[in-house]
């Protein structure tokens, strides 16, 4: 098996699976036991603020603006903080790889709040989970593109263009992918 941890999945043109079609997924986790993600791509309709106004955080208004990620379909009413690795740790974080770290506790939302937060942070609701051999099984299925994961395709490639990018990364125009596959 294949550790994917730190890398992009893109869901392949015959992934027709409402919440994953289109979707780049971060790979936070991958054992034989399961693998954990979040959508990087999926900008919801909610701001920032809405998520402060609920915990009842005092924030600089810029703060408030950026909009909140639907992570993935599994327990929508929590928050996952993927950011940029920093000297500064949070009662949850964990480093996925030397550039890209998770946090899921609340006092990071306090510091990004307050404009002390991490200089790169992508806020989501919800996770993106599989079972023992399931992300396997859709691997084989051609339901996923797994891609090395770059810390830029995240934080400074508009949400739109990060699907392009990553597929760009390997050499593959996503406008060209098939529908069908096959084996040799």
């Amino acid at each position: 098996m294949q550790n994917l941890k730190n890398h992009f999945l893109l869901a392949m043109p015959g992934l027709i699976d409402p919440n994953f079609s289109n979707s780049v997924v971060y790979i936070c986790e991958h054992s034989e036991k399961g693998a954990m993600g979040l959508v990087i791509n999926n900008q919801m309709d909610i701001p920032l603020k809405a998520i402060f106004d609920q915990l009842q955080l005092n924030y600089h208004e810029e703060s408030g603006d950026s909009r909140v990620f639907s992570g993935g379909p599994v327990q929508r009413d929590r928050g996952f903080i993927l950011h940029k690795s920093c000297e500064q740790k949070w009662e949850s974080t964990v480093a996925i790889s030397d550039e890209i770290s998770l946090t899921a506790s609340k006092d990071i939302l306090t510091d990004i709040a307050a404009g002390n937060g991490p200089e790169n942070a992508l806020i989501t609701l919800g996770y993106s989970s599989w079972g023992a051999g399931q992300l396997e099984e859709e691997l084989v299925q051609n339901s996923w593109l797994t891609v090395p994961a770059d810390s830029a395709i995240i934080f400074s490639t508009d949400c739109g263009e990060r699907a392009y990018a990553a597929a760009s990364s390997i050499g593959i125009d996503l406008d060209r992918l098939s529908l069908d596959s096959g084996h040799a």
